[in-house]
């Protein structure tokens, strides 16, 4: 799919800046919470490792989540990738936050380095961040989900 196809009320939700679990708390009047269903370890692939510029034989953490608002179907699926470079520095603290948000900690008083895409994928719009954190770079990958763009739509 082309850019030009991203629904009107999506898009300011696939290029917004800053914290995406703070702007859903907010959408969901307070309503928010992390679901984490996959962790294991993998070898990044070829496209993050050259994003990242890192070499592609190396391994990294991956989160998988989905997060909530006010609804019972979920509003976004998250990956977050981390390489194990970045797991050896200050970024070693997000393979422990279990089902705490990684934007909780990413925007604490700092306001990380980010490059952005934003694609269609399987599960829909998706948006990928390249986050550079106290030297670290991992990628978060937030695909929002059809229950969002209805509660959107709707507002």
């Amino acid at each position: 799919m082309l850019a030009s196809q991203i629904p009107a009320e999506l898009r300011a939700w696939l290029y917004a800046e800053g914290s995406l679990t703070q702007q859903l708390t907010q959408l969901g009047q307070g309503k928010f919470r992390v679901q984490p269903f996959k962790q294991h370890f993998q070898r990044l692939s070829f496209v993050d490792a050259k994003w990242m510029q890192m070499p592609y034989q190396h391994t990294a953490w991956v989160r998988e989540a989905y997060l909530y608002g006010s609804q019972a179907e979920p509003w976004v699926k998250a990956k977050s990738i981390f390489p194990i470079l970045s797991l050896q520095k200050k970024a070693r603290i997000f393979q422990h936050i279990g089902n705490k948000p990684i934007g909780w900690y990413l925007f604490q008083r700092t306001t990380p380095q980010c490059e952005r895409r934003v694609l269609w994928l399987e599960d829909g719009w998706t948006r990928q961040s390249c986050y550079t954190w106290h030297g670290c770079k991992f990628i978060v990958q937030e695909s929002f989900l059809p229950a969002f763009y209805d509660f959107i739509q709707k507002q």
